[in-house]
């Protein structure tokens, strides 16, 4: 059902036509589409298409950061269904590592987490450590999600991840992210508690077992 629609939405989105990739995406919730067929099939796919191209320099930076707009505002239609969830009483903040502003991915994780029945608490780009361990103090989460979309934030996340060990040591943490595809899971190895996780199906399976 998304396949026969790909072609048509990416061509909107790139075009920055609105109005029709909302007409798509309203069309697809009524048609009952999974959240999460949603969520990978055609966010995440168009998104990761946008950024091929941008690195390629088929598209300009001005385009990637049209679409990645769209998206985001896109992703709100779906929040009904997100939010109507029964909630179990466990809680996840989820966060990009400082000087990481590519938030969808993290946004979506955050979503997946409240679809089943979690408190997602996303606290969006560019979080500063100190902000976070905050929040954690705050929310005593039973897990926090931290989202690495290039690969040179490596030491960023590391810093986080060492920081946020040394004061909840028990705290279990996610990484994921596409900064993983050039490297880095060897480095996560060392830290107790952290866990890689590689697509948001496999999000799913650990969080149905947490």
């Amino acid at each position: 059902m998304i396949k026969e629609q790909y072609d048509d939405y990416f061509s909107a989105l790139i075009a920055g036509d609105r109005a029709k990739c909302t007409s798509i995406v309203k069309g697809l919730i009524e048609e009952e589409v999974s959240v999460q067929d949603l969520y990978l099939q055609l966010f995440q796919a168009s998104m990761y298409e946008v950024g091929k191209l941008w690195e390629n320099n088929k598209i300009s930076v001005a385009v990637e950061h049209m679409a990645t707009a769209i998206t985001e505002g896109l992703l709100n239609l779906v929040y009904p269904i997100i939010f109507s969830a029964e909630h179990i009483g466990k809680s996840a903040i989820i966060t990009c590592v400082p000087k990481e502003y590519h938030q969808i991915g993290a946004k979506m994780v955050a979503d997946i987490f409240e679809l089943n029945g979690w408190d997602g608490y996303f606290l969006g780009a560019n979080t500063p450590t100190e902000e976070l361990l905050r929040m954690v103090e705050d929310k005593q989460p039973d897990l926090l999600g931290l989202s690495m979309s290039l690969y040179f934030s490596l030491g960023a996340l590391e810093k986080t991840i060492q920081m946020v060990q040394s004061t909840y040591p028990q705290l279990d943490i996610l990484v994921g992210g596409q900064g993983f595809l050039w490297g880095g899971r060897d480095v996560l190895t060392k830290y107790p508690q952290v866990n890689y996780v590689d697509s948001i199906t496999g999000l799913e399976k650990l969080i149905q077992t947490a």
